[in-house]
């Protein structure tokens, strides 16, 4: 099996923390190249440090803010300008949490902003270079609420459904040039994030955080949250050759928490 990304360039958003951070180390650790894009340029200086360089690799980051739309297409367009990517990881933040009924047009359109359009900018951007070169994976990472709507996720809910009906749509125009597009959909996971929702549900309901926290595990058929890493490794498998017959396609990674196939 051809899991080798050696002379292989990615683009990892997103990538100073979390599931964006574990990726774009896991990348590496396969032998990419590495362009790290978020807006924390101290975090980002401190991230390219972890990734690895044993096979000459050489890594890069860019500064961007996704809630700046111009300031994303400018950004892209440089990128793009440096040389092919062959792999885009699409990862931003995900909205605050609220009920649908609550939620303001303002939340949608920045929701919308930051996910969807951001990932269309980049993806026009880089999507000619791996054309050129034969080889693309574009990599979405969204939530498992594509498969079934997560209570109190109500701007996340929808805007990830709008994320993973756009990539589908690509994943058909885009497969003839053999570039593949999937979508992975992180379960409860041990990030900041995760640790946030549990924080603003507890203070919600009146209760302990370990009570939210236990209501979460035992909802999970494995009984505990995944890993950072645990996203990561699937992340990086749809960005390898192996994986060259595989798009349109959207993967749970949630210890059998999700209750559709």
């Amino acid at each position: 099996m051809e899991l080798s990304l050696k002379g292989r360039t990615a683009l990892v958003c997103g990538s100073t923390q979390g599931i964006g951070l574990a990726t774009a180390i896991e990348l590496s650790l396969l032998g990419a190249s590495c362009i790290l894009l978020a807006r924390n340029e101290e975090r980002l200086q401190a991230a390219i440090q972890q990734l690895d360089i044993s096979r000459g690799q050489q890594h890069g980051y860019y500064v961007a803010d996704f809630s700046k739309e111009a300031e994303v297409a400018r950004v892209s367009q440089e990128i793009a300008g440096t040389g092919t990517v062959h792999v885009l990881i699409n990862n931003t933040g995900g909205p605050a949490g609220g009920a649908i009924k609550d939620a303001t047009t303002e939340a949608f359109a920045a929701a919308f902003q930051q996910h969807l359009l951001c990932n269309h900018l980049l993806t026009r951007a880089m999507v000619p270079g791996m054309r050129e070169a034969c080889y693309g994976r574009i990599i979405n990472i969204i939530s498992t609420s594509v498969k079934a709507p997560i209570p109190g996720l109500g701007v996340s809910n929808t805007t990830r459904w709008a994320v993973a009906s756009w990539a589908k749509t690509l994943a058909g125009e885009l497969a003839p040039y053999g570039i593949t597009v999937n979508n992975v959909l992180p379960g409860n996971t041990d990030t900041t994030r995760l640790r946030s929702l549990i924080s603003s549900t507890a203070k919600q309901r009146q209760v302990t955080e370990e009570v939210v926290t236990q209501e979460r595990l035992a909802e999970i058929p494995m009984g505990r949250f995944g890993t950072a890493g645990e996203i990561a490794a699937m992340a990086a498998f749809l960005a390898t050759p192996a994986a060259a017959y595989i798009t349109g396609t959207s993967t749970a990674v949630d210890g059998g928490k999700t209750p559709v196939m």
